[in-house]
């Protein structure tokens, strides 16, 4: 599902946004989308805070292409019922396409959406902030 159209003064987020020209942005559109984005930020970092999301998309955000459940679950030394209810919830969520292979044993493939594609940046910018920064 696509979003309303963008206003014709939307920056390229590429690049990314001043804390300045975030909240001009954020003000520019009528506060009915305004809630809708809220809203919709919300429901997005609800599902990124869950347990092992993160470490998930950081996996596609890396890697060349599709991903199987046996790629995942040892790069990432996650049990295999939590990996397999995020990657559950990612796909229900619009954010990984499942292809199912009828082939023995079973095949399946996780691909990043265009929706998760546009996302990578974030992954990007953590990585560069954890060489700066610890915790």
């Amino acid at each position: 599902m696509t979003g309303p159209s963008d206003p014709p003064d939307v920056p390229d987020l590429s690049v990314g946004l001043s804390r300045e020209e975030a909240i001009a942005l954020r003000e520019s559109f009528d506060p009915e989308e305004q809630e809708r984005i809220s809203h919709t930020v919300a429901d997005l970092l609800d599902l990124l805070g869950k347990t092992h999301t993160m470490a998930v998309l950081s996996a596609f955000a890396f890697a060349e292409g599709s991903l199987r459940f046996s790629d995942l679950e040892s790069e990432l030394a996650v049990a295999p019922n939590t990996l397999s209810t995020r990657l559950l919830d990612l796909t229900k969520a619009g954010l990984l396409d499942r292809e199912a292979y009828n082939e023995v044993p079973p095949r399946v493939e996780y691909t990043p959406t265009e929706k998760t594609e546009q996302l990578f940046p974030v992954f990007a910018h953590l990585h560069h902030w954890a060489i700066e920064y610890e915790l």
